[in-house]
Parts: structure tokens; sequence; C-alpha cells
């Protein structure tokens, strides 16, 4: 009797495998570059424990953190109806906390936040998580200081993911780095590229090599054409300029991309409205042709 209980308990246990995906927020690992725990939010889609899957990492804001797409950006709600109506396929979404580090090495060199995520945050997600490893089954996205922080990461290492999809990213032509008032520089800029820099003294050899309009402009075509790109700005956000920028480089290098231009500001209403197409989006890279 013993052993019929034990025996129905695990069938029930492995019927209920998949009824429901999951949201866990603000889970922790030791990041030896960072020298510190890092933060991050996973989700697991309902189907979860039964093979491997797709990854979708998906950045925050400035000021926000890794629970930004949990919370404000209704990830597992959006990602649910997606997947019911079958419009995205199934697979684990993966959101850290990128504080405000812009997602690269910063010029005092004191957080190196692009080599942990390369070298410490996807080898540990793939450790740990029942993942696909190829770059095929790799993507990235994300909005505002997050959707610089895809760019950077896609143009930088294009062997790594099959598709990009930034949203508002945080993108700025020369001339608005120059002109950018002190505070807003101080504010937003002075840790990830320099303290106390005014105007042309603001384009440093380190503002250069991580600037995404100057990436894609020493960077060949046929790399570029790597990584699939899903860019996507509203039409009155602050930001629209240097999306506008990076759409006409990109046309100039004849690397295919697809780039939308929405009734809409920077804020969380218009990446909810986003999301749903970035899935999508990065769903076609997972496909087989």
């Amino acid at each position: 009797m013993k052993q019929f209980v034990l025996i129905l308990l695990a069938a029930i246990a492995n019927a209920a495998v998949g009824q429901s995906s999951i949201i866990k927020e603000s889970l922790k690992l030791k990041s030896t570059i960072l020298e510190k725990e890092v933060e991050y939010s996973i989700y697991l889609p309902k189907d979860y424990g039964t093979r491997r899957f797709p990854v979708l990492y998906l950045l925050h804001g400035f000021g926000d953190d890794e629970t930004g797409w949990t919370q404000f950006g209704e990830v597992k709600h959006i990602a649910d109806q997606q997947e019911a109506k079958g419009e995205m396929t199934s697979m684990i979404i993966a959101m850290p906390d990128g504080g405000v580090s812009w997602y690269l090495n910063t010029a005092d060199g004191k957080i190196k936040y692009e080599s942990f995520f390369v070298q410490e945050f996807i080898p540990f997600i793939d450790s740990v998580y029942q993942t696909r490893t190829e770059k095929r089954y790799r993507a990235i996205a994300s909005l505002s200081m997050g959707g610089f922080g895809t760019c950077l990461l896609a143009m930088k290492h294009p062997n790594l993911f099959s598709s990009a999809a930034p949203l508002s990213a945080g993108i700025l032509t020369k001339e608005e780095i120059v002109n950018m008032p002190d505070e807003n520089w101080a504010n937003v800029f002075a840790i990830p590229f320099g303290k106390n820099l005014k105007g042309k003294d603001r384009l440093t050899d380190h503002w250069r090599s991580n600037s995404i309009l100057d990436i894609v402009e020493k960077t060949s075509a046929d790399e570029l054409k790597k990584v699939r790109y899903y860019i996507d700005c509203g039409d009155k956000d602050f930001l629209i300029k240097g999306n506008m920028a990076l759409h006409a480089a990109l046309i100039d290098k004849k690397v295919p991309h697809e780039f939308r231009v929405r009734n809409g500001i920077l804020n969380w209403s218009y990446w909810r409205t986003a999301l749903p197409e970035v899935l999508s989006f990065v769903s076609e890279s997972f496909h087989q042709n």
C-alpha cells in the first residue's frame, strides 16, 4: 500500500509539471569579476523540466533592477499569453540586475559588467537551468539603458546571440553628448564613462569604443549581419534621434533589420505593448527554417 501511494504521488507530481509558468525573483549568484553577489530573476516556461529551452536575456533600464520586467513589465502575463496564442516559442527568460553600469566595463575599471555578463552570467544560466547553449537559441532585449546594453553586447559579441531587440535604446548622438547639461552627465553617465567631463572632452576613447553608433561605423557589415535586429522607439521619446541614427547607420551598412516607430514615450506602457512583438521576433530565430 505504501509503495502504491508513493507511485501515485509521483504520477500526480509528473502530471503537474508544466501546468503553469514560474517567476522567481531576486535570486543570487556570486560574481568573481564584480566581487559581489548579483541578483537576477528568472521566468521558467510551463513545460520546464521536460526538455531544454532557448533563453532570452531581458535587461532593465536605468533606475530599475532585476524585478523591473517582472513587476512593471508584466513579463509573465505577456509571455504566457503569447505562448497560449502560439505567437512565441516556449523559452526561459533571464533578467539580471545591471545597476547603473550601462552593461559595459566602466572607464575606471571598477565595474566590469560586460565581462561579468559574458564570462559569468551566461555560463551560470547555462549550467543551472535547462538551456540550449548554442548561439541560435540565445537572444537579448530590453529598454532604455538596457536597450543600449542590448546593442552593446550583441554588437561586441555577435557569436553569442541570434537576435537582439533594443527598445527605446539609450543611444545618443555625439552632439547630444557634447551638449548635455553637466548635471545630466553626472547623474547618468559619470559612472560608466568618467566624472567631471564637459563638452567634447566626453568623447573619450572609452566612449568611442562603447558608443553604439561608433561601433556600427567601425564594425564590418558581415559581423553586424550575424545578429537579427528589431529596433523600436516611440515617436515622442527623447531618445528617438539616436534610434533613428542607428537605423540610418544600419541602412548605410546594408544590414537587414526591423525598425518601428510607434506612438509613445519612454515609459512602461510603451514597453509592455512592445514586448509581444519582441517575443515573437526572437522566437523566429529559435525556429528551424
